[in-house]
């Protein structure tokens, strides 16, 4: 099957980390591509997303019917989506259910071909659930009977990539590392964009259609070698790597999970897999689709560069999901409301409040967000360590620290919705309001929102309430002096 450069793709998961990096290129490529998203308004913030050849429709992976009319007119789908939440007993079960409605969804629809971005690993019942899980996956997408493309890949290197974020926490903050036994296991990482590279090409080279192709770079090294790289991309003194055998999956998880942005739920399905040699049995995939693949520190260099000029793409935490209002929504809601006057333009007081967050902080009072952020890792939250995905810039949709923008309107209002482990759901709001009489002064109001779920979320809002006063004043007051220093 071949595709003209006028051709729809179809693409899921074109909000997370790797769609949202493969649907701009498509479009650079003449293709019109069809976005599925389960928010529009989160899609549409992406940069690319209102150029006329984008098509976004809203819906879920889980709605066979309403897939299939969003397919009608495509030749060929990317599948892009995958539940990393081992914490729940049923990722795979559902992960297997959308697959194989995702393949009847495309065979009602016409579709020609899919193709899925899986994961390498010796074949056998050696492979961790995880990497299992991405096997069952490929062999429901293939129950409708659509031919599947599948590229298998192991550690993908590139900046926000959860793999990546693992490596450079891990090699900035410990010097020496106790680590399970898996640091000598074999692994072929790929850059990022040379797994954009390969799924255009199958895309563009039909004799890909129904195969299954491995792809990786050029090095084949233990993960302890990996880290030795990353040590040295990040000019940093080589570390001390100690294998232990005590260090089961899990235990390692709850490791990364303190360590790094990662939470564990997350981070388990990653340990489970770093048992397993994750190497290309075959080089059918660089015959079908000659390449030269970044090695493993040209990757790392790019990346690194990226992550320090604030250019990264797309992050590992974007695909995180929009608050809608909870089930138990209404009710009890705890308000505190603060409004400080800014000698400023609103352009000033917005560059000030969308700033907020990451490797700045949040103007006053750090300590206490960093105690907050550490109590939410312990207890198995997303704490502060996912930062921001760039310095300057936000997006509807991104993860700022224990947070995620879920209204953006500039220059007028933020609002973000708290990821953190809470007994209740908490948001905070920046509305910045023009001054009526004068062009050169504006009006910030910063309004902390809070439902309680039951008795406990009562409690917890009174047990926090008196901080509130050290570190939202605090904040008002940086944001006013920011904002002025930039007349």
């Amino acid at each position: 099957m071949t595709t003209s450069s006028r051709s729809t793709i179809f693409v899921t998961g074109a909000s997370g980390y790797i769609g949202g990096r493969l649907a701009p290129r498509l479009i650079e490529r003449g293709y019109v591509v069809r976005c599925l998203a389960r928010s529009r308004a989160k899609l549409l913030a992406r940069p690319w997303a209102a150029q006329k050849h984008v098509e976004v429709v809203e819906g879920d992976a889980d709605d066979v019917a309403g897939l299939a009319r969003a397919m009608r007119g495509c030749p060929a789908a990317y599948f892009l989506v995958h539940s990393m939440d081992a914490a729940s007993p049923e990722y795979r079960a559902r992960d297997q259910a959308m697959a194989e409605g995702f393949g009847r969804a495309a065979a009602e629809a016409g579709v020609l071909r899919i193709i899925y971005l899986g994961g390498l690993g010796e074949t056998g019942p050696g492979l961790s659930e995880h990497l299992s899980s991405r096997r069952e996956v490929e062999t429901a997408l293939r129950r409708g009977g659509v031919p599947v493309t599948v590229l298998r890949a192991a550690m993908i290197i590139g900046s926000g990539s959860a793999s990546f974020e693992i490596l450079r926490y891990l090699v900035e903050r410990l010097p020496v590392m106790i680590t399970p036994r898996w640091v000598s296991t074999e692994s072929q990482p790929i850059a990022v964009r040379d797994v954009l590279f390969y799924l255009i090409a199958a895309l563009e080279t039909p004799a890909t259609t129904g195969k299954t192709l491995d792809i990786g770079g050029p090095d084949i090294c233990s993960y302890a070698s990996i880290m030795r790289e990353m040590a040295a991309a990040l000019d940093l003194r080589r570390r001390l790597i100690i294998p232990v055998p005590v260090l089961t999956p899990r235990l390692s998880s709850l490791w990364i999970h303190m360590v790094t942005p990662l939470a564990a739920s997350i981070a388990r399905p990653l340990a489970e897999g770093l048992r397993n040699r994750v190497v290309c049995r075959n080089d059918e995939a660089a015959v079908l689709m000659p390449h030269q693949c970044l090695t493993i520190r040209q990757a790392m260099d790019a990346a690194v560069v990226e992550v320090e000029h604030g250019e990264v793409e797309t992050a590992w935490s974007d695909a995180g999901i929009m608050s809608g209002d909870p089930t138990w929504a209404g009710g009890t809601e705890f308000v505190d409301r603060r409004t400080v006057m800014v000698a400023a333009p609103s352009a000033a007081a917005w560059s000030a409040v969308s700033s907020i967050g990451g490797a700045r902080g949040y103007y006053a009072a750090d300590w206490l967000w960093r105690v907050r952020g550490l109590m939410d890792r312990l207890i198995g939250g997303v704490g502060l360590r996912r930062g921001r995905r760039s310095a300057t810039e936000l997006r509807l949709g991104d993860a700022l620290d224990f947070w995620r923008v879920t209204t953006m309107e500039a220059p007028s209002r933020l609002v973000l919705t708290a990821e953190m482990k809470l007994p209740g759901v908490a948001t905070l709001s920046f509305d910045i309001e023009p001054a009526p009489d004068a062009t050169e002064r504006c009006t910030i109001v910063m309004i902390a929102r809070f439902r309680p779920r039951g008795l406990l979320g009562i409690a917890y809002w009174y047990a926090v309430l008196p901080l509130h006063g050290v570190v939202f004043r605090g904040m008002l007051a940086g944001l006013v002096h920011e904002a002025e220093q930039q007349q």
